[in-house]
């Protein structure tokens, strides 16, 4: 490390020793900033880099990402929690950072402790698909036919306690049917049973759902918003079409490591914010299958508490585990 930098890093550390991150957000940033997506590809790679060409215009630092998908984004979140805590290194991921210990054992993180949030930065629904020839046309249809043939429909789901699978559980618990789980290993395999017949049913995203759905490979029967999704025009809710208080959505948020400077966090979250809110941001998301939020970093913290309490039950009251 230059001299420098290691100078400017020991004096941040004596300043933060005596309660306050002034010094180093006064400095902030001064270097290349990496924001750790907790996935490669789909909606949260385009999301970091939505942010991260915001930021490096919005900061005059360059800002990139990283993907760090593997292990189901364990890596991307220890590489994280292990960073020094000076803004630069970022973490932006979904509800595997706070659910992940509820299946799996000996999880080396507290979401509450070795993370500080920045913002709520974007959310995403999902959407209930079946295949064509399959005899119903709405959600309160589906639940009438699971229940007249119960253990003979299949939903299928990639992985293991990620959110759509937990989409499906919360679907099966909630109207109280029989759907068998098919479960998969990458999202091809799962389209293409879908399409050919092989499965009935699935919670998927709004970008392989509708894409399907405009060519008739598939039909959507309903969004798993609490409300109509411009992401889906046209597809009513499932709470609104037969099943009442469903609700199931994605959220991701964006972290730097513990003890951050709360004047860095300000910043960032000011930046972020603002980079979520530009048109131009806000379309590139939509495109993505995603919407923008930006919120405070206290907005963040609820919004993960109360995924806890309701993902977090679900799971341990039907024993899933990760894999």
């Amino acid at each position: 490390m230059p001299v420098l930098r290691r100078r400017a890093w020991m004096y941040c550390a004596l300043f933060m020793a005596f309660g306050t991150g002034v010094a180093c957000a006064q400095q902030f940033p001064n270097q290349t900033i990496r924001i750790i997506a907790g996935a490669a590809g789909g909606s949260i790679d385009v999301s970091a880099r939505v942010i991260a060409q915001g930021l490096t215009e919005a900061l005059g630092q360059q800002t990139i990402v990283e993907n760090r998908g593997s292990a189901g984004g364990v890596i991307a979140v220890q590489t994280v929690t292990k960073a020094r805590p000076d803004g630069y290194t970022l973490l932006l991921y979904g509800s595997n950072v706070w659910l992940w210990q509820f299946m799996v054992d000996n999880v080396t993180w507290d979401p509450m402790r070795d993370l500080a949030p920045i913002t709520l930065a974007i959310s995403a629904p999902h959407v209930l698909v079946i295949h064509p020839l399959l005899p119903v046309k709405s959600v309160a249809d589906l639940i009438a036919l699971a229940k007249a043939r119960p253990g003979e429909l299949n939903d299928c789901s990639i992985g293991a306690g990620n959110a759509t699978h937990m989409a499906g559980e919360l679907f099966k618990s909630m109207a109280g049917v029989n759907i068998v789980r098919i479960p998969y290993k990458n999202s091809a395999m799962q389209i293409t049973d879908l399409i050919s017949g092989q499965v009935q049913m699935s919670f998927i995203t709004t970008g392989a759902a509708m894409a399907n759905v405009k060519a008739g490979r598939l039909r959507a029967l309903a969004v798993t918003s609490a409300q109509s999704s411009a992401l889906v025009p046209g597809v009513p809710t499932v709470a609104a079409s037969g099943l009442p208080g469903y609700e199931a959505v994605s959220i991701y948020g964006m972290f730097a490591p513990a003890q951050t400077p709360a004047a860095v966090i300000s910043r960032l979250n000011r930046e972020v914010v603002r980079v979520l809110n530009a048109p131009s941001s806000k379309e590139r998301l939509f495109s993505a299958g995603v919407e923008g939020v930006g919120s405070s970093p206290e907005q963040l913290t609820a919004a993960i508490k109360a995924d806890i309490a309701k993902w977090g039950k679900l799971i341990k009251d039907l024993g899933i585990r990760g894999n």
